[in-house]
């Protein structure tokens, strides 16, 4: 069985990959990864669309200075972009954060196991945990620089903008990551604080094992004879 410092220190590693786990859900769930403002103009009107956005679900309202304004449009990411180049790497988007939220969940049952068990030279062990975690922390920074670089090379908003309204001649573009976005920071902290409860467990096991082994190293030769 394992030791109550090892049980307590693997169990706090338990509830920060759980906590990775919600987050990665609430950020597949949520909408609010981006709001786009674009200036537009058509035959009968101009002003600006705002486009807000998720990985799978969005919303466009027209606010206009003139002309007639458009039923605001719930829309489907991947339905609208069609066969394109954006679609292509948002769909790369989706699988890298499903990819972290699989080795989170991973890591969550990693340091359950070892909660309650001793697999310690083992890929069961910190090992695993250590391989988990910094795989989904580079799962999740990937997702993010490619969901950033699909919208600013690929013009990703443009495009959807341009499907969803195809008279429209679209102009300037100013874009707003929003809370869904920036949780992905909260997924890599929680993935380095994981780690480093087990880095510090390590650590004091290791001086536990040096000072165990202090009173033998210094122990009297006749006595070791003895």
């Amino acid at each position: 069985m394992p030791t109550t410092q090892k049980t307590l220190m693997f169990l706090g590693s338990f509830v920060t990959s759980l906590g990775a786990v919600v987050v990665i859900c609430s950020i597949l769930a949520t909408q609010a990864w981006i709001t786009s403002t674009i200036a537009f103009s058509d035959s009968i009107s101009n002003g600006s669309l705002t486009v807000t956005y998720g990985l799978f679900r969005g919303k466009s309202v027209q606010e206009l200075d003139h002309g007639l304004k458009e039923l605001d449009k719930n829309f489907d990411v991947l339905g609208v972009l069609s066969d394109s180049s954006p679609k292509t790497l948002h769909s790369v988007t989706i699988l890298f954060l499903i990819l972290s939220l699989a080795t989170s969940l991973l890591s969550s049952l990693f340091t359950l196991y070892n909660s309650v068990s001793n697999p310690y030279q083992t890929f069961l062990g910190p090992v695993g945990v250590y391989t988990w975690n910094g795989l989904s922390a580079s799962f999740v920074f990937l997702t993010m620089i490619l969901f950033v670089g699909n919208t600013d090379a690929n013009h990703l908003s443009e495009e959807l903008s341009q499907r969803l309204y195809p008279a429209m001649i679209l102009g300037g573009t100013a874009h707003t990551y929003g809370y869904s976005f920036w949780l992905i920071f909260l997924v890599m902290l929680l993935n380095i604080v994981t780690v480093v409860i087990i880095v510090f467990y390590q650590k004091a096991r290791y001086k536990q094992k040096q000072e165990q082994r202090k009173p033998m190293e210094y122990a009297p030769r006749d006595g070791i004879l003895f």
